[in-house]
């Protein structure tokens, strides 16, 4: 396992996160442990790399780590490593993820997730360096520059006692905070062309023809709820449906699921719910009449689509919120549509 891979290129222009890049170029030459905060998909890993690789650390080995990966017990152990016998199947011993970034730098997406037993043995090495491996007494030393990353409030969880106080107070020498896509909307049109190139050498065209206006419009329209690595799916698979290399990007499909024919979560009645009362249907009652062809597809999607936010938006009071949980919608997704479709400033009929 290569431990000194190099990092991705880091793209953007926008000032907030330029700034985050200045903070990281300042505080990348010190050993202080430091906190990466940010949306899921923001790029928190590519920060982490970037501030090893600045640091005089560059040489010595990165090592990642998940810390939602894998449930208390294993997590010790893939942390701090084990003895032989230290637990039923544990027939070798192990060396820990402290052990094998000795040197160099060590980062634990995902911190939040970790028990508080944990987070006192994890305090432990950042205060003093040192911890026993899991079966065994002996204390091991390690010189390891720890890189924490969260997508949640941590000092929320602290006051909450989810997440110990003291271990962040260590953690949090330095805080940096990852802006998402949307409030970056400068960057989402460069990203966009890069991972579109990208795609292109993937698939062995000679270059990548662009974007359609209309594309490049949809694109900066909508409000990336999944951040970068969103855009990034999002483009690569609009870049390899095309037929040719010649061919530009016409349409933009941000939902992969979107299907006429995509199965729904059955609805379950509560236990003490009554059957609702069927109504006896008239005897002349005929089926809904088939849509005549031809028709304009998109528009009448658009038109269905357009309905069905408006009905939610009366429902739910217009609450955007609670209008986007009726249609099964995340609050962002439901923000891009209404943009989609002009209806942002939506509001109750005037009495």
């Amino acid at each position: 396992m290569d431990y000194r891979a190099s990092p991705d290129p880091i793209i953007g222009q926008a000032d907030n996160f330029l700034a985050v890049l200045e903070r990281v170029s300042r505080v990348a030459p010190l050993s202080k442990p430091v906190l990466i905060i940010g949306e899921r998909g923001s790029g928190k890993e590519l920060i982490g790399a970037r501030l090893h690789y600045l640091s005089e650390r560059w040489a010595r080995p990165y090592v990642k780590f998940n810390c939602a990966a894998l449930n208390e017990e294993l997590l010790e152990s893939e942390l701090f490593g084990h003895v032989a016998g230290a637990y039923t199947g544990a027939a070798r011993a192990r060396t820990g993820r402290f052990e094998l970034a000795h040197g160099g730098t060590l980062f634990l997406d995902e911190l939040a997730s970790m028990s508080v037993r944990l987070q006192e043995k994890l305090l432990r090495v950042v205060e003093y360096g040192e911890f026993e491996r899991v079966g065994s007494s002996e204390t091991i030393k390690v010189d390891v520059r720890l890189v924490g990353a969260a997508n949640v409030d941590l000092p929320a969880l602290a006051r909450s006692g989810k997440f110990r106080e003291d271990l962040l107070d260590r953690l949090s020498f330095d805080v940096i905070t990852v802006p998402p896509l949307r409030e970056r909307r400068e960057d989402i049109l460069l990203l966009a062309q890069k991972f579109a190139e990208n795609m292109a050498v993937e698939l062995g065209r000679e270059y990548f023809a662009g974007f359609a206006p209309a594309a490049q419009r949809a694109l900066l329209a909508y409000d990336w709820p999944g951040n970068v690595r969103e855009l990034r799916n999002v483009v690569e698979r609009a870049v390899y449906r095309l037929d040719h290399a010649r061919q530009v990007v016409e349409r933009i499909e941000f939902d992969p699921f979107a299907s006429p024919y995509r199965p729904r979560a059955p609805v379950i009645p509560a236990a003490n719910a009554e059957p609702p009362a069927q109504a006896a249907a008239p005897a002349t009652a005929k089926a809904p009449a088939a849509p005549q062809l031809p028709l304009d597809l998109q528009a009448e999607v658009a038109a269905f689509e357009m309905r069905l936010l408006k009905q939610a938006l009366a429902d739910g009071r217009y609450n955007q919120k609670r209008a986007a949980e009726l249609l099964g919608l995340s609050y962002h997704q439901f923000r891009g549509m209404l943009r989609k479709y002009k209806l942002l400033e939506a509001g109750p009929p005037p009495a």
